[in-house]
């Protein structure tokens, strides 16, 4: 897959969560944008691929978003951020194989109905006689 890194923005806020001072002061959170629609790596088929695969995290301006907190460093969190956007777009850009329906053979068949009529067998087995 092509590297779209330069086409990426960042912007950084403060973490949530424990940490203390570190959290309170210093801003490590990174999110990362990307512009789907004016991406110059992908061709059109390709963008509305990752379009229609990732709509739920892309906004309304077209830009697909994600936050990273996960580390202590700013720089960290951002090379992360990048790793992460890449894994998404790439495994958006996947086309499942298409399925053909099949049908079951004739050993399939028989074994389920061998199966059961032992059971049949067995559940009459246990009916009270006189």
């Amino acid at each position: 897959m092509e590297d779209f890194s330069k086409e990426l923005t960042f912007k950084t806020s403060r973490s949530s969560g424990a940490g203390g001072q570190n959290v309170n002061k210093v801003e490590t959170a990174v999110t990362v944008l990307w512009n789907v629609e004016k991406s110059e790596f992908f061709n059109d088929d390709q963008k509305s691929l990752i379009t229609s695969k990732l709509k739920n995290r892309i906004n309304a301006d077209g830009y697909l978003f994600m936050t990273v907190s996960e580390s202590r460093t700013q720089l960290m969190n951002k090379n992360k951020a990048i790793e992460k956007i890449q894994d998404i777009v790439a495994q958006s850009l996947i086309v499942p194989k298409k399925r053909y329906a099949t049908k079951p053979s004739k050993a399939q068949k028989q074994k389920r109905l061998d199966t059961k009529k032992k059971l049949s067998d067995k559940k009459e087995n246990r009916k009270f006689r006189y």
